[in-house]
């Protein structure tokens, strides 16, 4: 079923108390962590920005339900946003050390987000990342992380994604043939730039 662009605007406000302390202390942890190790691939999202998609996404009520997935949860820090906005969120990282720090941060701050380390490349999925040519980071060598859930890919109403530029294609890709019918992908590309897609097709009931 095809992907179409979604439309939505974002107004850009000053994000709430809690947030901005939640956000803070990320940004601390992550800079103490790219201190010690380096992590090819991992890049840390706009958050603030991030906030404000996921923000207008939750009070537009445009996605079917609010079980929500991160595509490579890094530190964890968009799972948790989105967690403080009412979604059912987790996330799934290939990098166990990034697992840790994430699940950390979470329970720090009483959010129910569960991160799994694993692959989201669903079974069968790794045709549709060699299909695409360029550099990509993807990787489908690590357990399926969606049967450690107990959920199908589509089971997610909306799901987050930070591609490296080779690596859009074969996201959209894996979202097309996996995502549940009106599942929303976000994805952010730097600076300013976030895009919206929506899965067609008959709505769930």
């Amino acid at each position: 079923m095809p992907v179409v662009n979604l439309n939505l605007p974002v107004v850009e406000t000053t994000v709430p108390g809690d947030v901005h302390a939640f956000l803070r202390e990320a940004d601390r942890r992550i800079e103490r962590f790219q201190h010690h190790r380096c992590i090819p691939g991992f890049v840390p999202s706009d958050f603030d920005r991030t906030y404000g998609v996921l923000r207008a996404l939750a009070t537009a009520e445009v996605a079917p339900g609010n079980l929500f997935c991160e595509w490579g949860s890094g530190f964890g820090v968009v799972a948790c946003l989105a967690a403080m906005l009412d979604f059912d969120a987790c996330g799934i990282e290939i990098e166990g050390e990034l697992v840790d720090a994430a699940q950390q941060l979470a329970e720090d701050f009483g959010l129910p987000v569960e991160f799994i380390r694993g692959s989201f490349i669903p079974v069968g999925g790794e045709a549709y990342v060699a299909a695409v040519d360029g550099f990509s980071w993807l990787s489908t060598d690590a357990d399926d992380a969606h049967a450690e859930l107990g959920l199908d890919p589509d089971d997610f109403d909306v799901i987050f994604a930070y591609p490296w530029p080779d690596e859009e294609r074969a996201t959209v890709n894996l979202f097309e043939r996996y995502a549940g019918v009106g599942a929303v992908l976000a994805t952010y590309h730097g600076g300013e730039d976030f895009r919206l897609r929506r899965k067609l097709g008959r709505k769930r009931g």
